[in-house]
């Protein structure tokens, strides 16, 4: 895998798993943890979804296969799930997918999943193995690079950069990274759609 595709799939998935999107999420699920005890959850939370990522990275083409889907659909069906996940960037609505955890202390859901493995990134890492099988350890690659990037933005700089952007800082560069995700999207559907027809 040449270094131009390396960077821009990291890119990618970057966008996708959304971590300063992520940020008033993260610190609402955790409001009533102890400042000590956050970044253990943190880290446990961000250790599962590297889990859930490289399960679905080596086992996830097997399920395809199984429900005999082909590439250039998932193509199209990814696409539109990116478009879909990139409006809810772009245009936010007050209604919220997560409730608060009575326990206190959440485990998996929200924080794992899906906000950080949600099913646009699975998606995307999905394709990404079936579009070239036979570089499984430069995707490895990709998957574990990007979730650096989310575990330094989430796990060591999500109080600083709450503080330092603010709310309207922070749902600004939400708002830019949907429009960048819009095209990444609309990219994906028509490269499914010219597969299709030069088929």
């Amino acid at each position: 895998m040449d270094l131009t595709l390396f960077v821009s799939s990291v890119f990618t998935l970057t966008l996708v798993m959304d971590p300063l999107g992520n940020i008033p999420m993260f610190m609402s699920s955790l409001k009533g943890v102890t400042e000590e005890r956050r970044r253990v959850v943190i880290a446990r939370e961000l250790c599962i979804a590297l889990g859930i990522m490289v399960f679905f990275l080596l086992f996830g083409k097997y399920m395809v296969s199984a429900l005999a889907l082909d590439l250039t659909a998932m193509s199209v069906a990814g696409g539109i799930v990116l478009f879909l996940i990139a409006l809810q960037m772009i245009f936010p609505t007050n209604h919220s997918h997560f409730a608060d955890n009575p326990g206190g202390e959440p485990f998996i859901v929200p924080l794992a999943i899906p906000l950080i493995a949600g099913p646009s990134t699975l998606t995307t890492i999905l394709l990404f193995s079936l579009q070239d099988p036979g570089r499984l350890s430069a995707w490895a690659g990709v998957v574990g690079f990007s979730w650096l990037i989310n575990a330094a933005i989430l796990g060591g700089m999500s109080g600083w950069l709450s503080r330092l952007l603010g709310a309207r800082g922070l749902l600004a560069m939400e708002k830019l990274m949907g429009m960048i995700l819009v095209t990444i999207s609309v990219q994906m559907i028509m490269t499914g759609i010219k597969k299709f027809l030069a088929a």
